[in-house]
């Protein structure tokens, strides 16, 4: 009896503590959005935040709700998500332009004039602390590979010359890449258009950019006066192109005296 009545003391406490248990988890229970269920399972995964909300989750309960403003926002999803998330709201689907990321710099070992040898932590963020990189230039890629280790994709790759460049092929544009780059050089082009680019990001001088990097743009507007479609401008010292009016006939690329424009 000194064994069998405690035994049954504790056999009851947990019956009643386990009825207890299971009648408020049926009060309790936080009903399921079904629909949103549906769509989270549509959504790759990623949780990169292109869409505009947090993760997959937050935009499938947006879209569940009928606050997201288009079920076309899931940049690494493109066109076959946004169909399939179309079907099951039973709404028009609007087309994702394909995009993919671009380091805007070429200013490798080669190239550029490099302040110190860095010796810590591989972490562009971290090297960035040391007055502003290993670089000269205040905007040239560190090349620690901070936007290599964030790419889900595996789309991203430090070349030789201690550049980062993307693999637009792999790249689905989902900013993972644009968030972590400390010196801001990674940004969004159409994949597809016939567009050129200005791969530098340093806005001082001409005659500063030449004790730099080979690879810099000088502000020269040799690019500006040539281009037919009025798609070059410089401004504060950067030469720029507008994608929307860049045909891709080269002749800025043709022009430009440190090829910064590819």
């Amino acid at each position: 009896m000194e064994i069998l009545l405690p035994s049954l003391i504790v056999g009851a406490i947990a019956l009643i503590l386990g009825v207890g248990l299971s009648f408020a988890s049926e009060k309790l229970a936080v009903p399921v959005d079904e629909r949103e269920e549906e769509l989270l399972a549509v959504l790759p995964g990623v949780n990169c935040g292109a869409c505009g909300y947090s993760g997959c989750a937050g935009y499938a309960a947006a879209l569940s709700k009928g606050e997201a403003e288009s079920a076309s926002l899931c940049a690494p999803g493109g066109d076959d998500v946004a169909r399939q998330i179309a079907e099951l709201l039973g709404v028009s689907v609007g087309h994702i332009a394909p995009m993919t990321a671009l380091v805007r710099c070429q200013g490798g070992e080669d190239v550029a004039k490099q302040s110190f040898i860095y010796y810590g932590m591989e972490s562009c963020r971290m090297a960035a602390q040391l007055a502003g990189g290993v670089k000269s230039c205040p905007n040239g890629c560190i090349g620690l590979g901070d936007c290599v280790k964030a790419c889900p994709y595996d789309a991203l790759r430090v070349c030789p010359d201690g550049v980062a460049r993307v693999d637009a092929l792999k790249c689905r544009a989902c900013k993972a890449c644009v968030a972590v780059c400390p010196k801001d050089l990674i940004t969004l082009v159409p994949k597809d258009a016939p567009t050129t680019a200005v791969l530098c990001r340093n806005t001082q001088k001409g005659a500063v950019i030449r004790k730099l990097c080979e690879k810099g743009c000088i502000a020269c507007k040799r690019c500006e006066k040539v281009c037919p479609h009025g798609a070059v401008s410089v401004t504060d010292f950067l030469a720029r192109i507008d994608p929307e009016k860049c045909t891709g006939c080269g002749k800025c690329v043709a022009v430009c005296p440190n090829g910064c424009i590819v």
